[in-house]
C-alpha cells in the first residue's frame, strides 16, 4: 500500500485525545455540582475514571502507537473510539456501548501488540507490548462490567488499569528521558553512563506486574503496597542516575523528568496509602493526573515539535501546560484532605486542567501544516 494512502496515528488520535481531555474534566465537575445535566453520566466516579482511562488515554496510546496506518484501519478505529464516546455518555450501561468500546481496544491491541511483540529481542522489551494489551483487556473488562453492573469488579479492574499506566509510564519514560539526557550530556562535552540502565529496568517491571497479579487476585493491600514502594524506590535511583540536573537549556527535558517525579511520589504515595488504608483514592489522583498529564502534553508536544521541525526546547508550551497539570494535580489532592472549599479546589483542578490541554490542542493544530508525513 502507498505512503498516501496511511495516515500517521498521531495525526488523527493525538487532537482527539487533547479535545475529549479539555472537555471531559471540566464536564464531570459540573455534573458533580448539579450544573450539567446533559453530562449527569460523568457526575458518577467509575464512569468519570472509564473516560480518563479508556476515552482519554487509551487514545493517547493510540497516537502514539500506531504509526502509518491504512486509511481504512484508522477509520474504523477512531469510529469505534468516537461511537464509544459518544455511547457512554449516553447510554453507559448499554451492551452497544461496550460493545462499540471492546472493538475499539481490541483493534487497538491487534494493530499494535504483534509488531511490538515481533521487534522485542529481550525479554524485557516485551513488557510494553503486554502492558498496552493488558489495558486493552482491562478496557474491554471494564466496559463488560458496567453493562452486567459489578460495581466491586469496576473498582479492582480501574485500579489494575492505573498500575498498568505506571509500569508503561516507567518503562517509556525511562526509553525517552534517559536517551534524551545522554544526547544533551554528549553535546555539552559530557557524558551520562546510566542509561536506559536495564537491570533496574527489569526489577521494575517485576515488581510492578507482581503488583497487577496482585490486585487481579485482590491479594492482601499490605503485599501490594510493599511491591509498590519498592517500584517507587527503584525509580528514584533509576531518575536521581540520569542527573537531569546537569543538562542545560532543555526546559522541555525538565519537564519530562518532572513527570517521571510525579510518578515516582505517586507510587510512593499509592504504596503508603494501601498500608494505612487512607487517602487510597489521592495518591491514585498522583498518578493519573499528576504524572500521566504531564508525561502525556509533553510526549504529545515533544512529537509534534520535532515533526514539525521546531526545536522542543525553544518551545514555551511545555513549560505552561506542565505548570497547569501541576497545579490541576495538587488542586485535585488537596480537595481529599480539604474540609472545606472542596467543590473550589474540583473546580481549580479541572480549569487548569482543561487549560493545559487547550494550549495543546492549539499548538498540535497551529504546527500541523509544518509537521513532516
Amino acid at each position: 500500500m502507498s505512503a498516501a494512502a496511511r495516515v500517521p496515528g498521531h495525526a488523527v488520535f493525538f487532537p482527539a485525545a487533547v479535545a475529549y481531555a479539555a472537555f471531559a474534566l471540566p464536564a464531570s465537575v459540573l455534573a458533580m455540582s448539579g450544573y450539567a445535566p446533559a453530562f449527569a453520566t460523568l457526575a458518577w466516579p467509575p464512569a468519570h475514571a472509564h473516560e480518563m482511562l479508556f476515552g482519554f488515554t487509551l487514545a493517547v496510546i493510540a497516537g502514539n502507537q500506531l504509526g502509518p496506518t491504512p486509511r481504512p484501519r484508522l477509520a474504523a478505529l477512531f469510529g469505534c473510539w468516537l461511537a464509544a464516546r459518544i455511547g457512554f455518555l449516553g447510554w453507559p450501561h448499554a451492551a452497544v456501548t461496550a460493545l462499540l468500546q471492546g472493538a475499539f481496544a481490541f483493534l487497538l491491541a491487534r494493530e499494535v501488540a504483534p509488531r511490538l511483540f515481533l521487534r522485542a529481542k529481550k525479554l524485557r522489551n516485551r513488557a510494553q507490548p503486554l502492558v498496552i494489551s493488558g489495558i486493552c483487556a482491562c478496557s474491554i473488562a471494564l466496559s463488560v462490567a458496567f453493562t452486567l453492573g459489578a460495581p466491586a469488579l469496576q473498582h479492582r479492574i480501574a485500579f489494575v488499569t492505573v498500575l498498568l499506566l505506571a509500569l508503561l509510564m516507567l518503562v517509556m519514560g525511562g526509553r525517552i528521558i534517559a536517551p534524551a539526557a545522554a544526547g544533551a550530556r554528549y553535546r555539552q562535552g559530557d557524558d551520562l553512563g546510566a542509561r536506559v540502565q536495564p537491570r533496574m529496568e527489569g526489577a521494575l517491571i517485576v515488581a510492578m506486574l507482581a503488583a497487577v497479579v496482585g490486585a487481579l487476585l485482590d491479594a492482601h493491600a499490605g503485599a501490594i503496597a510493599v511491591l509498590l514502594l519498592a517500584a517507587s524506590a527503584l525509580a528514584a535511583v533509576r531518575a536521581v542516575r540520569w542527573q537531569l540536573w546537569r543538562v542545560r537549556g532543555r526546559p522541555d527535558l525538565a519537564c519530562l523528568g518532572l513527570g517521571y517525579a510525579w510518578l515516582i511520589g505517586g507510587l510512593a504515595a499509592l504504596g503508603m496509602a494501601l498500608l494505612a488504608q487512607a487517602h487510597v483514592l489521592e495518591a491514585v489522583h498522583a498518578i493519573t493526573v499528576g504524572a500521566l498529564g504531564t508525561l502525556t502534553i509533553n510526549v504529545m508536544a515533544l512529537t509534534q515539535a520535532r515533526l514539525a521541525r521546531r526545536d522542543p526546547a525553544r518551545e514555551p508550551l511545555p513549560l505552561l501546560a506542565t505548570f497547569l497539570v501541576g497545579v490541576a494535580a495538587l488542586a485535585r489532592i488537596a480537595e481529599g484532605f480539604a474540609a472545606r472549599h472542596a467543590i473550589a479546589l474540583l473546580v481549580l483542578a479541572a480549569i487548569a486542567w482543561s487549560s493545559a490541554y487547550l494550549a495543546l490542542l492549539v499548538f498540535l493544530l497551529r504546527t500541523r501544516r509544518g509537521a513532516a508525513p
